[in-house]
């Protein structure tokens, strides 16, 4: 079996034990799998070193909040990046009854779903970095608590891929997956060339983007439908708030790996940019620089981008500017039952 056919293997035992979610199962395929691992979750979590720490921040809250929780692949893939890194990315869904508070988000007692990409870094065939960025915005605006910009796109359940094959299966192939990788480096190549070497057309969108494609955003950005989708509701404000988006290459390092007829990127971070104008989620041009973290998952058919799921740490990028999400979501949860109404807090 070649390696990155082997790494889809070695992590699925930690994929059906969160299938059927218990803590035992759980802490036993994570010390299994990543005993060693750096664990770099998306924010209010952070850095946590192996997993223990990792479960105690993150998992076992989640749990306590969602007794009956579910974890659903629905993209499953691997490969190489540029560096001589091994990877495999995990793109699904985490489901489950929303019977107690979370994160001070305020339960609903219904059935709630949250996004993850979640990325595992190989050596040796055991995972030495864990990077995840769960769609915390999304729960928050199922529970009717964001406290922030509404979406410009669109908000609901992002569906997994159209052709349904996003469980990659090996043999690996190693020409296909770098052709695929090929391609969307390429287009975001052509895409860096916007604003600062001219108009929407030096990014040559239709070479590289099918014209049924629909790019799947983060909740507080939300979904967008074909090119004109892409550029209303994420591209034009975001540039236009960020101009000088992709003139730092030398402070980020892309890792990009591509499996079949998909492909991935992380960088943690891999982007820099100064929200230096109005137009991106209503945010006040503070002349501030920043870095954004975002998972991404593109899916290729017939030579052009037909899908491409995205998750940014919006919540991190919100606190650099000093906009706590968190404690703006408790001023509302005040005036909910079962919350204290001072702090806003979760009543024990």
């Amino acid at each position: 079996m070649d390696r990155h056919t082997n790494h889809k293997t070695l992590i699925a035992p930690l994929r059906a034990a969160q299938r059927h979610f218990s803590e035992a199962g759980v802490r036993a395929a994570l010390e299994d799998l990543a005993s060693d691992a750096l664990f770099r979750h998306c924010h209010p979590f952070g850095d946590l070193d192996g997993p223990g720490a990792f479960y105690a921040a993150a998992y076992a809250p989640l749990l306590a909040a969602w007794p009956d929780l579910e974890r659903r692949d629905w993209i499953v893939m691997a490969g190489p990046d540029g560096h001589g890194n091994d990877w495999v990315g995990c793109g699904g869904t985490y489901v489950g009854t929303f019977k107690h508070a979370w994160l001070d988000i305020p339960p609903t007692g219904h059935f709630t779903t949250m996004r993850f990409h979640e990325f595992y870094r190989f050596e040796d065939g055991k995972v030495v970095e864990f990077q995840a960025i769960w769609d915390i915005p999304e729960v928050m605006m199922q529970a009717g608590a964001w406290p922030l910009a509404p979406s410009l796109g669109r908000e609901g359940l992002v569906p997994g891929p159209a052709t349904q094959d996003g469980l990659v299966p090996g043999p690996y192939d190693e020409a296909r997956g770098a052709a695929t990788c090929q391609h969307i480096v390429d287009m975001l190549d052509h895409m860096k060339r916007h604003p600062s070497q001219g108009g929407p057309e030096v990014m040559e969108m239709p070479r590289f983007w099918h014209e049924r494609m629909t790019w799947y955003g983060p909740a507080g950005i939300g979904t967008g439908r074909g090119i004109k989708g892409f550029r209303d509701w994420h591209q034009i404000p975001f540039l236009a708030g960020m101009p000088d988006r992709g003139q730092y290459l030398d402070e980020i390092t892309y890792h990009f790996f591509g499996d079949g007829d998909y492909a991935a990127v992380t960088g943690w971070p891999n982007m820099v940019q100064t929200i230096s104008h109005p137009g991106w989620l209503g945010i006040a041009p503070s002349g501030k620089k920043i870095t954004m973290r975002s998972l991404d998952f593109w899916r290729v058919e017939d030579g052009k981008i037909r899908e491409n799921w995205v998750l940014v740490d919006l919540l991190h990028m919100y606190d650099q500017i000093g906009v706590d999400a968190f404690a703006r979501m408790r001023e509302f949860n005040k005036a909910r039952q079962g919350f204290d109404d001072e702090t806003g807090r979760a009543q024990p």
